[in-house]
């Protein structure tokens, strides 16, 4: 099979063909580069009708004259495949008219891709990883994606905005122009440590506050050098941070990466690290793949199409907004990112610690993490061991069960506790015991707790009593504010929705759970936060 795929959702004319046989990709690209200031929608939508004709021809040319096994009225092309979302609605309806004309012309079978999921799917096609956690790092977006139960689950995301385009409001500040992240790249490689702002809810994470810090550090005169070094050290070890929570939930050895910040040497390097000392595999496609093109849309568009997943051009209509776990993956069959251990097995290996048990006892060592500046590596541990041993014993005044604390070690960043229950919730997840769960989190609410990763591997099931404990409160907190707490239960609830088996009975009954004890405006202030996520 052979398909022309056509790229167009910000600031990338991109037409490409991929030959399934050979494998072979041609990818030609016309790229808008603003005079000042990031992208200009208009002038954005300007740029793309006058260079999509030319991309496509230009791809057409190459598949006429690098394929001779084509005779008479025989297409070049066996198939049309364009990027319907998400993306800026003008430059999105470009791409989809010229797509649409092309495979009326041409008479061939159109097929409308998301934009992310192909960011994802060429990073495994390439890697040859059978189901691996994908983080995506582009100027629009940032998430971290795995297939499970017919769709890509969204594991974790950005709550504000991308990190590409985060760290562009950082350069536009400066007076840079577009594009930012190699520019602040270019300079960190002369800049020295400085402490900003780092946000990690569970998987979830957020760029608003450092880059306010950010800019106030600059303004306040420290050396630019600095403030990039150190912006790329802060947001790269979040974003490798949450990869390595979505590996320890669901249980997988392979992550990939995706997007146009992935070009980024330092954010290469330290998920690369992150996968050696946990033992994992890592792949980042080379740059061209990378950055927003046509070829990841042409080799999606042909799984696709040979699974038979086309549309009519009635049916092509562009969607700005359209979210990676809003498409059904009809091209992938039995296969799931989650390995959720089975009851009785002994998985000790977290995202930031290791376990050893002692008896009745468990040792929690939290590791340097290599991937980490030392001074910011230093801090986390510090500061989550001594959080997590004041809010287990919070918790536990608070009606919530959690293991007693015997001993802490700040200096080693270690903590000695009871050992409790016989497996991980994700192990032995039911209605009833999601409903426990959405009531201790009341509870902990209610006595102004936030946990901070309520997972379904932090919460121990002992089952012969029916007890279910909270663990691993590093992440938490103390707070009055009701975002927090719905924070708590979204980022519970993805962790069903990414690895359970029929999550919405489970997400019910947690929802339920809480409702019995704690306040209905934290419920509705969940919807709030689900409504927020950037791929809505």
């Amino acid at each position: 099979m052979r398909v022309l795929g056509v790229e167009g959702t910000a600031w990338c004319a991109s037409a490409a063909v991929f030959d399934a046989e050979t494998d072979a990709v041609f990818i030609e690209s016309d790229a808008y580069e603003p005079d000042s200031g990031g992208i200009h929608p208009r002038e954005a939508a300007e740029h793309m009708g006058d260079a999509i004709p030319q991309v496509i021809e230009t791809a057409l040319e190459h598949a006429r004259d690098e394929y001779d096994d084509r005779t008479g009225d025989e297409p070049p092309v066996d198939a049309v495949a364009f990027s319907r979302g998400p993306g800026l609605g003008p430059c999105l309806r470009i791409v989809a008219t010229a797509a649409r004309a092309l495979a009326g012309s041409l008479d061939v079978p159109l097929v409308g891709v998301n934009h992310m999921v192909a960011h994802l799917e060429i990073g495994r096609h390439r890697a040859g990883f059978d189901s691996p956690v994908c983080l995506n790092a582009s100027g629009a977006n940032a998430h971290l994606l795995g297939f499970h139960d017919g769709r890509y689950r969204v594991l974790g995301e950005t709550m504000d905005t991308g990190v590409g385009n985060a760290l562009d409001k950082f350069t536009r500040h400066v007076g840079w122009s577009h594009p930012g992240g190699p520019k602040i790249e270019s300079h960190a490689k002369d800049g020295e440590f400085v402490e900003l702002p780092y946000v990690v809810k569970g998987m979830d994470f957020s760029f608003s506050g450092i880059m306010s810090a950010a800019k106030a550090a600059y303004d306040d005169g420290v050396p630019v050098e600095d403030v990039c070094f150190s912006l790329q050290e802060h947001v790269f070890a979040m974003l490798t941070e949450v990869s390595e929570r979505a590996l320890s939930l669901t249980g997988t050895d392979e992550l990939v990466l995706g997007g146009g910040v992935g070009q980024n040497a330092r954010l290469r390097e330290m998920l690369a690290a992150m996968c050696e000392q946990r033992g994992a595999e890592f792949h980042a496609p080379e740059p061209r793949f990378l950055r927003d093109n046509a070829g990841m849309i042409a080799v999606l568009g042909a799984k696709m199409a040979a699974a038979g997943d086309t549309i009519a051009i009635a049916d092509s209509a562009i969607d700005a907004n359209f979210r990676p776990d809003q498409v059904p993956v009809t091209w992938r069959e039995g296969e799931s990112v989650a390995r959720v251990p089975a009851p009785g097995d002994a998985d000790l290996r977290g995202a930031e610690a290791t376990v050893e048990i002692r008896g009745a006892e468990v040792v929690k060592r939290r590791l340097p993490k290599a991937y980490r500046h030392p001074e910011l590596d230093a801090t986390l541990r510090r500061d989550r061991t001594v959080a997590e041993a004041r809010l287990l014993a919070s918790a536990r005044k608070a009606g919530v069960p959690t293991p007693l604390v015997h001993d802490v070690d700040v200096s080693e960043a270690t903590l000695t506790m009871q050992y409790v229950g016989d497996c991980d919730l994700a192990a032995a997840l039911t209605p009833d015991r999601a409903r426990t769960v959405g009531g201790h989190l009341a509870r902990l609410h209610e006595a102004g707790i936030v946990h901070g990763d309520p997972t379904t591997r932090n919460v121990r099931v002992e089952s012969e009593a029916e007890r279910l404990s909270l663990i691993d409160f590093g992440l938490g907190f103390s707070s009055d504010h009701v975002e927090d707490y719905a924070m708590d239960l979204h980022v519970f609830e993805q962790s069903v929705q990414g690895t359970a088996r029929d999550a919405d009975p489970l997400v019910d009954a947690v929802e339920a759970g809480y409702r019995e004890v704690g306040d209905e405006e934290v419920l509705a202030r969940l919807r709030g936060v689900e409504g927020r996520g950037r791929y809505q």
